[in-house]
């Protein structure tokens, strides 16, 4: 643990003169969460609808979330940048609960993921840097990848497992997707959990900004995802007024109908073919990639992935893209699902240049959306 301490205080950069006396004395634990607590203080962490814009950055993120028909709202939040005090290092995540105690899995895993993912990373940083093969200036970016992986399969794996554990979260028949980035420098690494989207604006050859969707939406019906479900025991079919909409079913009950094949919690079926384990990808940033927008299922239902690189881009204020994209969605649910109650609604916006490199103007400069209400 010393060796992980001196690693933390040399990495990080002082964020309070009582922290920084403070991390000798405590463990990674301890270090991480005050770390949090500091962001949180400086208004580098925001787990509401709001922007984070630091001026030494060129990240900004724009966030909103607007509560379904469904009951209380079930999506949450969190966008941490400077993650674990590190200047280059940004942490966005999106998670959407359901069932009975969906809002409260989704919350824990929230307030969870960003900590432990500092601290499984830290650790697995330490170890391969104590390996005497290990090089990092060799393939550093492959390096990066297979440390982040390791981390987010590390604390995936540690969520669900504390989540099943805990004494006042009933997560048997609830649960909850979970999409994460971290951007360090001109990586970005995505880890992704259930149905939940990030999609990509990028410009083309053309000179038309076209999205890329970089992860899967995990339902039931995926072939790699129905083969393991069948193997073990689970059923995936739909029901007759609901034709398209692929669950899992328990052997021999119409229960719990899940529409997604991995998420957090709902242990009800992890004997059956649910399982936790994120698919875990990277891409280079480079100066064609623009934005990518981190949303759950109630954006994507209703909006194309092409459809939200337009909202987003041809939102004049950057800090209103997030609400502008969930204003849109919540008025496409008006007009194609009038006849299903409006699930939760939340976006993340996450631009990766500054805004004078603006590029809305030259890519869509006679698009006219029309304003929602």
């Amino acid at each position: 643990m010393d060796h992980l301490l001196s690693i933390f205080n040399g990495i990080s950069r002082p964020f309070s003169i009582n922290k920084t006396k403070n991390l000798k004395n405590c463990d990674g634990r301890e270090a991480v969460e005050a770390m949090a607590k500091d962001a949180k203080k400086n208004e580098l962490l925001l787990i509401t609808s709001g922007t984070v814009n630091v001026d030494r950055s060129q990240n900004s993120a724009s966030v909103f979330s607007k509560r379904g028909q469904k009951g209380l709202n079930q999506d949450c939040c969190i966008v941490w940048e400077e993650f674990g005090c590190q200047e280059d290092m940004m942490f966005c995540g999106i998670f959407d609960g359901h069932g009975p105690w969906g809002h409260f899995v989704a919350k824990r895993v929230r307030e969870s993921m960003p900590s432990s993912l500092l601290r499984n990373w830290q650790e697995t940083l330490i170890e391969a840097s104590l390996d005497p093969d290990f090089d990092l200036e060799s393939d550093r970016n492959a390096h990066k990848f297979n440390i982040w992986k390791h981390s987010y399969l590390k604390t995936y794996a540690a969520i669900d497992h504390e989540l099943e554990q805990h004494r006042k979260i009933d997560s048997f028949n609830s649960g909850t997707t979970a999409s994460t980035i971290v951007r360090q420098g001109e990586l970005i690494f995505i880890a992704n959990v259930g149905d939940s989207r990030a999609v990509l604006a990028t410009m083309s050859e053309t000179g038309n900004l076209e999205p890329v969707q970089l992860t899967l939406d995990f339902k039931p019906n995926l072939p790699q995802e129905a083969e393991r479900i069948i193997q073990c025991k689970g059923r995936v079919f739909c029901l007759q007024d609901e034709p398209g909409v692929h669950r899992l079913w328990l052997p021999d009950e119409e229960s719990p109908g899940l529409a997604m094949s991995r998420a957090f919690g709902d242990y009800c079926v992890k004997n059956f073919g649910l399982v936790s384990v994120p698919e875990v990808t990277q891409r280079h940033i480079t100066s064609e990639d623009q934005f990518v927008v981190l949303a759950t299922d109630g954006v994507w239902d209703v909006i194309s992935n092409e459809e939200a690189v337009e909202i987003v881009s041809s939102t004049a204020e950057r800090a209103k893209s997030a609400k502008c994209l969930v204003k849109f969605a919540v008025n496409s649910w008006k007009t194609k699902r009038k006849e299903i109650a409006m699930d939760d609604i939340s976006a993340i916006v996450l631009f990766f240049h500054s805004s004078s490199s603006s590029f809305c103007d030259q890519v869509y400069p006679s698009l006219s959306l029309s304003s929602p209400n």
